[in-house]
């Protein structure tokens, strides 16, 4: 089962989409900010990260520069959402690592073909690097 990470300092943000989330089969963690998110993320792997912006303690830039930094989370996907539309600071998020940076409100049906996309882009490029590994047994 496909493990997000859902971090937003709003409980009903994180429930609303975690009630969009799970009927499709995702197994959904919540973070109520960026420092715990980072400590759920230590702990356990997960195929998705789905932030806010603006949090208390660690926000969700600074939140995805140090999973950035984090080997297991090198190339997983990120999303940002977030009320924010300026471009710098997409300009910004971009730089951090997020993949996909989505201005709420959204529609749960595009949100949901944005996740199966991402996923299946990283499904490929990973199957794609292990065909590209010599096979040292030869």
């Amino acid at each position: 089962m496909t493990a997000i990470l859902l971090v937003d300092d709003s409980a009903t943000v994180r429930q609303i989409l975690a009630n969009t989330l799970k009927p499709k089969g995702y197994n959904i963690v919540g973070a109520i900010d960026g420092y715990d998110a980072l400590t759920k993320a230590q702990k356990q792997n997960f195929d998705l990260i789905i932030t806010d912006l603006n949090m208390p303690n660690k926000n969700g830039l600074e939140m995805v520069t140090a999973l950035r930094k984090m080997e297991k989370y090198e190339n997983t996907p990120i999303i940002m959402i977030t009320t924010e539309s300026d471009a710098s600071k997409k300009k910004k998020g971009k730089h951090a690592g997020v993949n996909v940076w989505i201005v709420k409100p959204f529609k749960p049906d595009k949100f949901i073909d944005t996740i199966k996309e991402l996923l299946e882009k990283t499904t490929k490029t990973a199957s794609t690097k292990k065909e590209d590994t010599p096979d040292t047994n030869q």
